[in-house]
């Protein structure tokens, strides 16, 4: 039986060495696709980086995409790739509408031109959610995006629908909860948090700034969230799922927990400074993924408190380290 191929956007990224790591597990060829620049960061795949096939390409070039795509035959694409951070997409708007928008739809096209049997995994998220129409929110809640990252994921969410249903594609789309890790960027508020509780710890900061203390969010292991990836792909039928745990947790929460797991009062060294709220605030978003239970047979392993201590133990140590 010949290995399976899987293309990975966005491999660099969090979500994309977790699921690189579960896919060789499962005995794939890996082919990660990122983009070409004169600094390269590979540090998240570096332990797998060997066993890896790495080829540059841009959601901003369909060019490049197809070439990816008629080199190496993957029977499964997972698009990763996206301008991700909401506060960016503020200040960066066209760019994340043409990376993260529009970039979809080259992808898919490119899919359509070359292999229309390829499997596509769309990443969208509930920033699309947004101002919450209903609480929990589940797959036939109506979108309400507050940031132009959620308007272009919400474009990205219908192409992916389009092209299933105009062209037969086996085509789905996650629609993600919050995913966290000891590899989440330092621009997101948990690891922002986590890492600023092993700079106190080893002496580096007395303090970290943040913004809206009660803004709430369904947080969950980034580990566990691809598998659900993976599982969508493998199903006879495309759909579209809701991939959370079901709770909520404020910002305030995860700064008592993080502050907690090295035995702080997070009192004493969080301050709040407007210049981080954003322009037009998400203030819950809790999911429902009752149907990734039922169809998938997924669920998430790992609790609120076990990631949020996972994540300052990682940082603690990375910083050990580094001053050694």
């Amino acid at each position: 039986m010949t290995q399976p191929v899987a293309l990975v956007t966005g491999i660099t990224g969090q979500d994309g060495s977790y699921l690189a790591e579960l896919l060789l597990d499962k005995g794939y060829t890996v082919v990660g696709m990122h983009r070409r620049s004169s600094t390269l960061n590979f540090e998240r795949i570096h332990h797998i980086q060997d066993r890896l096939i790495l080829e540059p390409g841009d959601l901003l070039d369909e060019v490049s995409m197809m070439r990816i795509l008629r080199s190496y035959h993957p029977t499964e694409v997972y698009n990763l790739a996206a301008q991700s951070f909401v506060q960016t997409s503020f200040g960066q708007p066209v760019l994340t509408g043409e990376t993260t928008a529009l970039g979809v739809t080259r992808l898919l096209d490119a899919i359509r031109m070359v292999d229309p049997k390829i499997r596509f995994y769309q990443a969208s998220t509930s920033e699309m959610f947004g101002k919450a129409q209903q609480v929990p929110q589940s797959e036939q809640t109506p979108f309400y995006p507050r940031s132009p990252y959620g308007v272009a994921k919400v474009y990205g969410h219908w192409i992916t629908i389009n092209y299933r249903e105009s062209y037969g594609m086996h085509a789905s789309s996650g629609i993600l909860f919050n995913h966290e890790s000891p590899r989440r960027g330092l621009e997101f508020v948990t690891r922002k948090v986590t890492y600023a509780v092993a700079q106190i710890v080893c002496g580096l900061t007395d303090k970290v700034t943040l913004g809206n203390l009660d803004a709430q969010r369904d947080w969950g292991f980034a580990g566990d969230y691809v598998e659900a990836m993976w599982l969508m792909l493998q199903q006879d039928e495309p759909s579209d799922y809701v991939v959370a745990t079901g709770e909520t947790h404020s910002v305030r929460e995860l700064c008592e927990c993080a502050f907690g797991a090295a035995n702080l009062d997070w009192e004493k060294y969080v301050k709040v400074d407007e210049h981080f709220m954003r322009p037009a605030e998400v203030d819950l978003l809790i999911g429902d993924a009752s149907k990734a239970h039922r169809k998938l047979g997924w669920a998430p392993t790992m609790s609120f408190r076990e990631l949020v201590e996972t994540m300052v133990k990682a940082d603690i140590a990375l910083l050990s380290a580094r001053s050694r």
